[in-house]
């Protein structure tokens, strides 16, 4: 197994220490893996490619990997996010960058799976999305384990985007939480979010009854809850009070969520869908509201019907 890492001093200390410095650096990396950080040498022959970098180095990366892919290889992306430019999902990024021999077997995981349970051995199960659903299947059987267990679907709209999506009310529920607005105020805004994703993504072309199942409610239950949640942590600062550039120049890794928003922003108007919380979240952002104004707005708002 090999693992490719775009840092050449990254891919030597892995090498020779078997952990990685940056990340789960409490983690013993196998002997059988193997890192790199050329490419051709990570991608040449292999049966089974995952993408996992963050959503705005996809088109970057992939763009080069292409060259090298195998035609017979399937591709599995774990990115959860849209890209800010062009408000494309990672699926037609994908598409557009990768030659048409692969797109049959463009896979897509998604789901309620923090990277640092998966790695010791907590149990987590996950979708996997093709629209050839036998790829999937490979997929599926190829990654499932006794702590990992993989679920196959079709709707690959549906789970691109309830991965991507659930990051951007993950940060408005931490918002609540900074804010100090209790338990109730909580899954108001988890159940409201789950309906904007909802409506967005239908408008899209999504099965609705993808955003019931794990790369859905699942995972917008764990990123809106869990502590390991990146875009949550956002939120908790933002809602203490602290600025955005404070708040990301601490981080190491990617809240996916904050790129997105930008995004949904534009596609809630593209389809003329009504998106109350992701554009709060975006004004938040954006810097023109305080948090507690955007909550008493979305608090205020012209009273409806649920279904609404």
């Amino acid at each position: 197994m090999t693992l490719w890492a775009r840092d050449p001093d990254l891919a030597e200390a892995i090498n020779r220490d078997r952990r990685n410095p940056r990340y789960l650096s409490d983690l013993e990396i196998p002997a059988a893996v193997r890192a790199t950080s050329d490419l051709e040498d990570a991608l040449t022959d292999r049966e089974l490619v995952i993408c996992a970098v963050p959503s705005h180095g996809v088109r970057d990366v992939m763009r080069q990997a292409a060259p090298h892919l195998s035609e017979q290889c399937i591709v599995v992306s774990t990115v959860k996010g849209i890209e800010t430019e062009t408000c494309m999902r990672m699926d037609e990024v994908l598409r557009e960058v990768l030659d048409p021999v692969h797109h049959p077997r463009l896979t897509y995981l998604s789901g309620p799976a923090f990277a640092h349970e998966i790695a010791h051995g907590r149990p987590s199960a996950v979708t996997v999305a093709c629209e050839e659903e036998a790829y999937a299947i490979s997929v599926q059987q190829s990654l499932s384990c006794p702590w990992f267990r993989c679920y196959t679907a079709t709707d690959v709209i549906g789970v691109e985007l309830g991965g991507a999506l659930k990051n951007v009310i993950a940060i408005a529920v931490g918002i609540c939480d900074g804010l100090g607005y209790g338990l109730n105020a909580r899954a108001a805004v988890m159940t409201r979010g789950l309906r904007e994703i909802t409506r967005l993504a239908t408008a899209m072309g999504a099965d609705p009854m993808t955003f019931l199942g794990l790369s859905g409610m699942g995972d917008l239950v764990l990123t809106c809850t869990g502590d390991l949640s990146r875009n949550r942590r956002v939120g908790l600062a933002l809602g203490e009070g602290q600025k955005l550039e404070d708040i990301v120049s601490g981080m190491n890794e990617v809240a996916e969520g904050i790129r997105t928003t930008e995004a949904v922003g534009k596609l809630a108007e593209k389809y003329g869908v009504e998106m109350p919380i992701a554009e709060m979240v975006r004004d938040l952002i954006a810097g023109s509201i305080t948090a507690a104004d955007g909550a008493a707005e979305l608090m205020t708002r012209q009273l409806k019907s649920e279904n609404e």
